[in-house]
């Protein structure tokens, strides 16, 4: 991955936001694992780069979906080769069933076949509708999202799973409060992530677009709009919600990904769609990164050209537990979460891949937002000096 001579080479072709994002995907590659990282840690370890195959497969999955919306690709990143790679390691790590929905989606988008074996283990796990009953919200968002990407693109076996699986999202996992249920069944299920909802709410729009079913659309639209009504005074996403009574459980931890990468992207369809208070909420939220925040500082790091993952809680850095007592708690009592005192706040100092695979995806066409994509926060000197190279 050589992103330095492709600058060189093509100085406009890309925003300052996606050179940046792609200079940092530079430091989390991974050529003796051909992988991008699981984790690169901030901290100033020798070795930044952590590895966990099965997450770094998948994140790697994710990068390239990102990279599909690049007007070019940087020499060197051979996507039918890294793909393949991946998608067949799924096969023999630990993966997930989102990730399976991640290989559709990513080889639909980069126009590539996705291997036999893999699709075979796809078409299995589909074909038992029983097996859909232990979906997370993530498995069928991105399943879905996946089989209706590669019927796009023209690979008609896909077909018959995509309105049944849509059938199953719209009876199982639609909340009455307009939000989405985590799982479709059981006591766990209406305690729902900011994930849960933009991959549910991301696969809505998708589905509605390729049949044309209004309710799909309006599904997606009335998700999005309960989604902007609890969104922070600064623009914060929250983590946690109540998705049976549409509150907020627990807004942290806020992560850097949904503010500038995965709320736009369903944002971005929402606008398409009417949504009027899609792109303030959007803008609101991106601004949460340069520094628009409760700690007043950027999630920025301009040196390496990479991200802060979050801001959470003193104290839970290490553990979920107090999380979910408060969750518990809150959801008793039917109480509504605010925001902390910015004392009680601390930084999680690690970037990961994926991330910065979301903003490719959601700003790598657009070029409507340029007091986003051109904030000066994005125009390192390094990458400055880049771009005046000769």
């Amino acid at each position: 991955m050589n992103v330095v001579n492709f600058l060189r080479q093509k100085p406009q072709l890309l925003s300052p936001l996606v050179t940046y994002a792609l200079n940092g995907l530079e430091k989390c590659w991974m050529p003796g694992h051909g992988r991008w990282s699981h984790i690169y840690h901030l901290d100033g370890r020798t070795r930044p780069n952590e590895s966990v195959p099965h997450s770094d497969a998948f994140y790697t999955l994710n990068v390239l979906l990102g990279m599909s919306r690049l007007p070019e690709w940087p020499a060197g990143i051979v996507a039918a080769e890294i793909y393949a790679q991946n998608a067949v390691d799924l096969l023999r790590l630990p993966a997930t069933k989102y990730a399976y929905g991640m290989a559709l989606w990513s080889a639909a988008e980069l126009g590539l076949d996705v291997p036999q074996a893999v699709a075979q283990r796809v078409e299995s796990l589909l074909s038992k509708a029983d097996n859909w009953h232990g979906f997370r919200a993530q498995d069928l968002g991105m399943l879905l999202a996946g089989v209706i990407a590669q019927a796009r693109a023209g690979d008609r076996r896909w077909v018959p799973f995509i309105d049944p699986l849509f059938a199953f999202l719209r009876e199982h996992y639609h909340a009455p409060s307009g939000l989405f249920f985590d799982q479709p069944h059981g006591f766990r299920r209406r305690f729902a992530s900011f994930a849960t909802q933009t991959y549910l709410t991301l696969a809505c729009y998708l589905y509605g677009e390729f049949t044309g079913k209004p309710d799909a659309i309006a599904m997606a639209d009335g998700s999005t709009r309960k989604l902007i009504a609890l969104q922070g005074p600064q623009g914060e996403w929250p983590w946690f919600f109540d998705a049976q009574r549409g509150t907020v459980l627990d807004y942290y931890e806020v992560y850097s990904v949904h503010q500038y990468g995965m709320a736009p992207a369903f944002l971005e369809h929402a606008e398409q769609h009417g949504v009027k208070e899609a792109r303030d909420a959007l803008i609101r939220g991106f601004k949460w990164v340069l520094g628009e925040n409760q700690l007043r500082r950027p999630m920025l790091v301009p040196d390496l050209q990479l991200s802060i993952r979050s801001q959470v809680r003193k104290g839970e850095l290490r553990t979920a537990k107090l999380r979910m007592l408060r969750a518990l708690a809150n959801a008793h009592l039917n109480r509504q979460a605010g925001l902390i005192d910015p004392a009680g706040l601390d930084v999680r100092l690690e970037c990961r891949s994926y991330e910065l695979g979301w903003i490719l995806w959601s700003f790598g066409r657009r070029t409507d937002l340029k007091q986003l994509t051109h904030d000066p926060a994005f125009a390192a000197p390094a990458v400055d000096e880049l771009r005046r190279a000769p």
